[in-house]
């Protein structure tokens, strides 16, 4: 090899030689180094080192991102009453003070990995020659100190992962500026609480509930060498993998304790014989009060925070946020409550335990739409046989069957007069479903969707006691199709009014209506309420809520409703502090934008007291008790796939939808289907709650420009209950038949207050449901079927008869408990003799 080189030196100078004198002259030189020469070049070597290393530095972790990271805050979100609702988090960890640490694992980590942990200044010169030379000679060793360690583990990318000379001088670097800065306690402190020990543990503490199932004070010597012996591999020397392993490392960790003074011989022979035990349970990050809220709030804070320059897992941001907390816990349990009662009912139908033994058909489907069934099919194997297969795999089976069975349900309330958002629950479960329907999930609304149209009437100057015929309607599609929507009942040829077609939500008068005031005029409206993410198809069928939205835009819209016509866009955050409580930035109210004229909505907002007085909501008052002036409406869609209700009060909305996540599972139930059966407990348990609490002051009214008295406001409705009980209307036209009603109306009249005394806590007490779950349906066509028609069904097929303003004759297969409401039916004025009004 040398003598190879030394012909190519030759070969160089001979062709640099003509060209170029001195450069032949300092090969030459090189050839035949002298001792003044090789002075040079030794002095000359430390020196290029030096300079190296100087042009290094600008490439570390500054002193004042050391400093920084010495007193490093994760974003912490506060309600609006001061709780701690979350705190954003790099990684799963758990900051323990050094004091609070067990001694065994400061012994351990420090005879293991850095004995001189106490006499160097963040390096240890012969610890790292010896890494050295042993590299050199092909025996790699680790030389690492733990404040090196520290510097790789907090500044993976500014040091570098690669293991090269350039990332060991500016590891070496950062060790220096990390020693400057920190005390020794400190730095061993930092280190144990960000050393990561697989299965997103990070830090000492979680480490040890992960592993051991205790806190990092309670580790006994042998735990401490376990954990102590993952810092060389951590999967290498897993104790769930590789025990082992970890074993004959644990036993070494205990020979470095005896080694350095830190465990006896004698401690050592009695330990090292002992078997590697371990409590193993993966560590998840308590989802907090108000999970689905504060998910949705990282997001929002992550661009904030890239916006304004700040770090929201470092800078120790404190965010104010609008919900309150009491008000969550209360929408937490109402939505636990129902969503258990229901999942009994939906486990009865589909026999969920018996691996959906009631609905084997469906659950077949389901079953070819897993990876498994794919798998087999891509095997060659045919449809028969694939699933076969896949059904002879009970564990999936099972878990197919109650995943699609599983009821869901979401809530949220909202401050109509400045869009602050008081509770906030996504799904039944955080852990087991984090899907967040209130913002994500879009299910069509039903009759929900309903005051948008009878806003858009009352605009046009429409009144509540205008009359439509109930008769059989037939609406013109384009292509030729016809639309003809129904109700539960068969036409009663009678003139019902504006406000009892609402209140009993009647689908024939409510589509009449949509044809009079158009479905692009009601499109646009319910755009500018509220509904501003979601597609509205305008198209007839738009009226009984056949386009899929979310349950926020829904709240939100009804807020304007609740705000007299002022839409406010939802907020959920007032402000946001640094780690001192300087304000950083404010979230002031938003104006309110008049979406709907107030006369308009004052008329709406009468119209839909009805419906919770007398109407398919009144067990809001019957059986939750809730007082003062509310008004709202029920919502369910075809086959009862999703039930809803939405109330409001002149201080807060609240709206609850029920169903599946997947569209094609329902209850089975007409009963327990409906909105005002599945959803509407949900939001009349809060309000329950939170008027017992006081939260909610059932003394305010909506601000009206006239107050009827008592006597005027039951003189109207006694006008209208005989209009309607003895008025028979010709239905041989046709166009719709309307009839302007020219007694006095007050509109948007606030209705008295109630006259009874309160009611007691015995009768305001959420009811539980029937202990026995009703016998129920027999399994139907899937209702997923017509899930996302826009149009809704034609040809002589209904859309919309699962909002039924007539409760169905009960049946041996859909019985009612007797607490659901039945004191509160009342007759409907043109309905059939012995029809009541559905709760």
């Amino acid at each position: 090899m040398k003598r190879l080189i030394s012909q190519l030196l030759q070969t160089l100078e001979k062709g640099l030689t003509l060209a170029n004198q001195p450069i032949a002259r300092a090969f030459w030189h090189l050839r035949h180094p002298t001792l003044r020469g090789m002075a040079w070049a030794c002095a000359a070597i430390p020196a290029l080192f030096v300079v190296y290393v100087l042009a290094l530095i600008p490439f570390t972790p500054s002193i004042g991102d050391i400093r920084k990271a010495k007193i490093e805050q994760p974003a912490q979100i506060l309600s609006a009453d001061g709780k701690l609702l979350a705190e954003f988090k790099p990684s799963n960890r758990e900051w323990v003070k050094l004091q609070d640490i067990s001694p065994n694992v400061v012994n351990a980590l420090i005879a293991t990995e850095d004995h001189r942990f106490y006499q160097h200044f963040g390096l240890d010169w012969r610890r790292t020659a010896s890494a050295a030379l042993h590299t050199f000679s092909g025996d790699r060793q680790g030389g690492s100190t733990i404040t090196q360690q520290l510097a790789r583990n907090l500044y993976p990318d500014e040091i570098g992962r690669a293991p090269t000379l350039t990332r060991k001088i500016k590891e070496a670097i950062t060790a220096f500026k990390i020693e400057a800065l920190y005390t020794k306690d400190e730095i061993l402190e930092t280190y144990l609480n960000t050393v990561p020990f697989l299965y997103n543990a990070y830090g000492i503490e979680m480490a040890a509930r992960t592993y051991f199932g205790k806190s990092a004070g309670e580790l006994n010597v042998l735990e401490s060498a376990t954990l102590t012996g993952m810092l060389k591999g951590n999967s290498y020397y897993n104790p769930v993998l590789n025990p082992e392993r970890a074993l004959q490392r644990r036993n070494t960790v205990l020979a470095q304790m005896v080694k350095y003074g830190k465990l006896t011989p004698a401690a050592y022979a009695t330990l090292s014989r002992r078997p590697l035990r371990i409590d193993f349970e993966r560590q998840t990050e308590p989802p907090g009060p108000a999970p689905h809220f504060a998910q949705q709030l990282r997001r929002w804070l992550a661009a904030w925070a890239d916006r304004n320059d700040y770090n929201m897992y470092s800078d120790g941001l404190v965010v104010r946020t609008t919900i309150d907390s009491r008000l969550q816990t209360m929408a937490t349990q109402a939505v636990t409550l129902q969503g258990n009662q229901l999942q009994g009912i939906a486990n009865s139908a589909w026999g969920t335990r018996a691996a959906c033994s009631n609905g084997r058909d469906l659950l077949q489907t389901f079953l070819r739409e897993t990876p498994d069934y794919r798998a087999a099919k891509d095997a060659g194997l045919t449809d028969d046989e694939a699933l076969k297969r896949v059904l002879s795999d009970r564990n999936l089976v099972q878990s197919v069957c109650e995943s699609k069975t599983r009821v869901q349900a979401d809530f949220l309330a909202m401050d109509p007069r400045n869009g602050q958002i008081k509770a906030w629950v996504g799904s039944r479960d955080f852990s087991q479903d984090p899907f967040d329907h209130v913002q994500q999930a879009r299910r069509q609304p039903g009759s929900t969707f309903k005051p948008f149209v009878y806003a858009a009437a009352f605009e046009d100057g429409a009144k509540p006691s205008d009359t439509f015929v109930d008769k059989a309607v037939e609406i013109p599609l384009a292509g030729g199709e016809v639309w003809r929507p129904s109700d539960e009942d068969e036409p009663s040829e009678r003139a019902i009014s504006l406000r009892d077609g609402l209140a009993y939500s009647r689908n024939r008068i409510t589509a009449q209506l949509m044809e009079t005031v158009g479905p692009n005029k009601v499109a646009r409206l319910a755009r500018a309420m509220g509904v501003r993410d979601s597609e509205l198809d305008p198209v007839p069928s738009l009226a009984l809520g056949t386009s899929p939205v979310t349950l926020k835009e829904m709240v939100s819209a009804y807020g304007t409703i609740a705000n007299l016509g002022g839409y406010v866009e939802p907020v959920m955050v007032t402000r946001i502090e640094d780690r001192n409580g300087e304000v950083l930035a404010e979230f002031a109210p938003v104006p309110p934008k008049q979406e709907l004229p107030p006369d308009a909505a004052r008329t709406l907002v009468d119209v839909m007291r009805d419906v919770v007085s007398r109407g398919t909501g009144s067990s809001i008052r019957s059986r939750f008790g809730v007082r003062g002036d509310v008004a709202g409406k029920t919502g369910t869609t075809q086959g009862n796939a999703d039930g809803w209700f939405i109330l409001i009060q002149p201080q807060l909305v609240a709206g609850a939808w029920v169903g599946f996540n997947d569209s094609r599972v329902t209850l089975r139930s007409d009963y327990w289907g409906q909105g005002a059966h599945s959803a509407l407990p949900i939001v009349g348990d809060f309000f329950q709650r939170a008027q017992r609490s006081k939260l909610i002051d059932s003394r305010v009214r909506f601000a009206t420009d006239q107050q009827p008295g008592w006597f005027a406001e039951r003189s109207d409705r006694l006008r209208a209950w005989f209009q309607h009980l003895f008025t028979a209307q010709s239905t041989k036209t046709d166009a719709p038949v309307v009839k302007r009603n020219t007694t006095r109306h007050v509109p948007a009249a606030t209705a008295p207050a109630p006259t009874s005394a309160p009611a007691s806590a015995a009768d305001v007490e959420p009811k539980p449901l029937a202990a026995q779950p009703p016998l129920l349906q027999a399994p139907g066509p899937a209702s997923g079927a017509v899930s996302g028609a826009a149009n809704g069904s034609v040809d002589g097929e209904t859309h919309g008869s699962g909002e039924p303003a007539l409760a169905p004759t009960p049946t041996p297969d859909d019985i009612a408990p007797p607490d659901a409401g039945g004191s509160a039916a009342h007759s409907l004025p043109g309905a059939p003799a012995g029809a009541s009004a559905a709760p």
